[in-house]
């Protein structure tokens, strides 16, 4: 008859607080992995840094007059003609709207 032992049971207290930390437990996981994911996507500039050579391979093939101003998903794309220390340089420059994030690549011109 050892196989008819009670088990000691937990108290109703006992399985709420248990019930509580999971809950805490999870909730704190899952907000810090959304700000992780949140973060990785604004940061993400894959998606315009591609845009950017297709532009400038569109221009250096004479498809694209200067100045240049476009948008790209939440991106504001312009391009223009710099001149500096003697050299005329061709300035690709993206700005996200609502992060302000800025990239950016220089051209010597032809």
């Amino acid at each position: 008859m050892a196989l008819l032992k009670r088990i000691k049971a937990s108290t109703l207290m006992e399985t709420m607080v248990a019930t509580v930390l999971i809950v805490i437990i999870f909730a704190v996981a899952s907000s810090l992995l959304n700000s992780i994911f949140l973060a990785q996507i604004k940061g993400n500039t894959a998606a315009v840094d591609t845009h950017l050579g297709e532009l400038e391979y569109a221009y250096r093939n004479g498809k694209i007059p200067l100045p240049y101003e476009g948008e790209l998903q939440g991106w504001e794309v312009r391009m223009s003609a710099q001149e500096i220390k003697g050299l005329t340089y061709v300035v690709l420059e993206a700005q996200h709207r609502e992060t302000g994030k800025t990239t950016s690549s220089h051209v010597v011109q032809n």
